[in-house]
């Protein structure tokens, strides 16, 4: 994995719009069915949208009728951090890139394959690069 990213709040409120801060930085959430990659069918890396971390593949991805992209496991294992979340009431398990601490969504123990994991994440928090499947980064 590259080198850690530690920037200030300021820094990260200057290069973030205020919608991919408030995901990001500030642990909030997209609303259901509202995010670039919740029906996306393209292949590709989905990378952090703060600090270009490669965190999953489209080979992962898949429909669980949530609202939010789902992946049944990281690109790369290392990629994400989980956290205990105790907020909004509920016991969860936030998922953080290890690369830059940016909040990306949770896990579930209710996706299929033989994880039973389900990566639930915000659209916000990630960019698509295509480049590999032969298109352009960010569609």
């Amino acid at each position: 994995m590259a080198q850690k990213v530690e920037k200030s709040d300021e820094q990260w409120r200057a290069e973030l719009s205020p919608e991919r801060y408030q995901v990001l930085r500030a642990q909030g959430t997209e609303p259901p069915f509202t995010g670039a990659y919740t029906h996306s069918k393209a292949d590709g890396i989905y990378r952090c949208g703060a600090c270009g971390n490669e965190l999953f593949s489209s080979e992962s991805k898949f429909d669980s009728g949530t609202g939010w992209p789902s992946f049944t496991e990281p690109a790369v294992a290392d990629a994400v951090h989980l956290h205990e979340d105790r907020s909004h009431g509920m016991i969860r398990t936030e998922v953080t890139c290890a690369r830059c601490g940016s909040h990306l969504g949770h896990v579930f123990p209710d996706g299929p394959g033989p994880t039973g994991e389900r990566y639930c994440i915000n659209s916000i928090s990630l960019d698509l690069d295509d480049s590999a499947a032969g298109g352009e980064t960010g569609s």
